[in-house]
């Protein structure tokens, strides 16, 4: 990881503030409380398939909300009144904002419940990377506007949104919790890390604030 040694050039980049969704900005893993609420019952084995390596979380997110029934509305009101974002979480954003920080969410999850949880609690305009989703008679469909290029079957990369930044000029704080984190958790100036992901890097000896 990145820090703020010598040569770093930290004092001339705008810093940004780029935060994980699910267990991270929300307190809760809002995917896992809609398919517990609207999966179907054979999701939990898709989730041990995709924590054992077999798929990864692109395959893992179309396969277990395939067969949801209830539209994107019912979905979102719950989102809204079982879900919340962490404390403090406003008083960040104030800071940034008041400051002329950039911050946004960065997460593998879907757009539709996302947006959901900040619209709910106020916060509009954040940007938003994430799993763009339709919804159509035939069900929900997936773009991926975030890439790599060469990598399209592996979803969107948060690595690539750090790298982004930082080639903008911005000098990174990078916050999240899983193994969907940690390509980013690499390329990013500083990390605040917890669960999975901090565990993850004290294995591999890369340096965050618990």
């Amino acid at each position: 990881m990145r820090t703020t040694g010598e040569n770093s050039g930290s004092a001339n980049r705008l810093p940004a503030v780029l935060i994980d969704f699910d267990d991270t900005a929300a307190e809760q893993n809002v995917a896992e409380l809609l398919l517990k609420r609207f999966g179907d019952s054979t999701w939990p084995d898709v989730r041990l398939r995709f924590r054992a390596g077999e798929i990864n979380l692109k395959e893992y997110q179309e396969i277990t909300f395939r067969d949801i029934l209830a539209d994107q509305a019912t979905m979102q009101d719950y989102v809204k009144s079982h879900a919340n974002l962490r404390p403090y979480f406003k008083e960040l954003r104030d800071y940034c904002q008041a400051h002329g920080i950039p911050m946004a969410i960065v997460s593998q999850g879907l757009d539709f419940y996302i947006q959901a949880l900040l619209d709910g609690e106020g916060f509009h305009q954040i940007p938003v990377y994430s799993v763009n989703t339709r919804f159509t008679p035939r069900g929900i469909t997936y773009e991926y506007r975030h890439t790599r290029p060469g990598q399209e079957a592996r979803g969107n990369s948060k690595g690539l949104v750090v790298d982004r930044y930082r080639e903008s000029g911005h000098y990174v704080f990078y916050v999240g919790d899983g193994i969907s984190d940690f390509e980013a958790a690499g390329r990013t100036d500083v990390l605040f890390a917890h669960r999975t992901l901090a565990e993850e890097c004290v294995r591999q000896g890369i340096p965050f604030q618990p």
